[in-house]
């Protein structure tokens, strides 16, 4: 039965292209104001960002490797919608590495990991809202007052009153101009600019390759994150795999290499760093052309409230998994 709220002045349809934390958020937040909604997702499964990798007999984190929270209320939020079972505190080692090249460790906060994998969040926050898996809407076409949804394929997916774009700045603004929306497309400034790749390396080791850290954040022209993924909560593998992330310039320099060459030297850099004698049992690479935001001023979200088009996303509110919770948020309530 449909949960209409004594403060929703009118029932809308709305449609949502992204299925991360940002479109799960807004999808939640829209159902509880009565409003009928569905989110479309290009990829297999709900995550964005926060995605998991399959690799032998376990699974790594291969985009966020943790998330903090500021706010109260994304912590009840996760919790109400998540469940608590699915999150937990990463309890690792952090350290990083000065120009000097000496170690020091991570200021004390709270890390949040999903459990037993990153992807254990968003597929919980996805069971309360409909979503539409490998669909990529290509364009909005205006028929009256709605909007038409447009796939790649050509198919009609429906005509809603008002849509939420949470993809990559790139992405929305390829869709925003296939869709004669330039004004808003322009509205992105240099959004995309804002956005940075990242060749990422998921390695498996029968031993411990270091055991000073459990996360490191190293001074290496190369190498910008390195973590032991099996330290976090309820892993449970073999052995262990670690996650290795290219600094975004290496990532641009070498961004159309092939994955095999990319994992011989993240591990070569990851070998030079820790010490390690060995060498990895197994390596899956994985490229993210929008995998961090830059921090910097930004607006929140963007809206056009006359045609009834918004867009939200960590890289409209500060490039951190919760900045994606309070942009989808904050556009909610703008929507009224």
């Amino acid at each position: 039965m449909l949960n209409v709220t004594s403060d929703t002045p009118s029932i809308r349809s709305i449609a949502i292209i992204g299925s991360g934390l940002a479109g799960l958020t807004a999808g939640i937040l829209l159902g509880r104001k009565g409003h009928h909604v569905r989110v479309f997702e290009k990829s297999r499964g709900p995550g964005g960002r926060m995605s998991s990798k399959r690799v032998s007999g376990s699974s790594a984190d291969i985009g966020a490797q943790y998330f903090t929270v500021r706010h109260p209320e994304f912590l009840a939020f996760l919790k109400a919608y998540a469940g608590a079972d699915n999150f937990a505190p990463w309890q690792g080692r952090f350290g990083f590495q000065g120009e000097d090249k000496q170690w020091q460790a991570f200021p004390e906060e709270t890390r949040y990991v999903g459990v037993p994998r990153m992807t254990a969040i968003t597929r919980a926050l996805s069971e309360h809202v409909p979503v539409t898996a490998q669909v990529r809407i290509a364009k909005l076409e205006r028929v009256g007052e709605q909007w038409r949804l447009i796939c790649t394929e050509g198919n009609d997916h429906g005509s809603y009153d008002q849509v939420i774009i949470t993809a990559p700045p790139a992405q929305a603004r390829d869709l925003l101009e296939a869709s004669g929306l330039n004004e808003l497309a322009g509205g992105l400034g240099h959004s995309e600019d804002s956005i940075l790749a990242c060749w990422a390396v998921a390695a498996h080791f029968e031993e411990a390759p270091s055991d000073d850290f459990d996360a490191m954040r190293p001074d290496s022209d190369v190498l910008y994150w390195v973590a032991n993924n099996s330290s976090k909560p309820e892993r449970n593998d073999q052995g262990q795999w670690w996650v290795l992330h290219a600094t975004p310039e290496w990532t641009q320099a070498h961004v159309e290499e092939p994955a095999e060459k990319v994992s011989e030297q993240l591990l070569a850099a990851f070998y030079e760093l820790t010490g390690y004698q060995g060498a990895a049992t197994d390596a899956v690479a994985h490229r993210w052309l929008y995998a961090r935001s830059v921090q910097q001023e930004q607006p929140g979200y963007l809206l056009e409230p006359g045609l009834g088009v918004g867009l939200a996303g960590d890289w409209l509110n500060g490039g951190r998994v919760e900045g994606a919770w309070e942009s989808a948020t904050r556009l909610v309530e703008a929507l009224g």
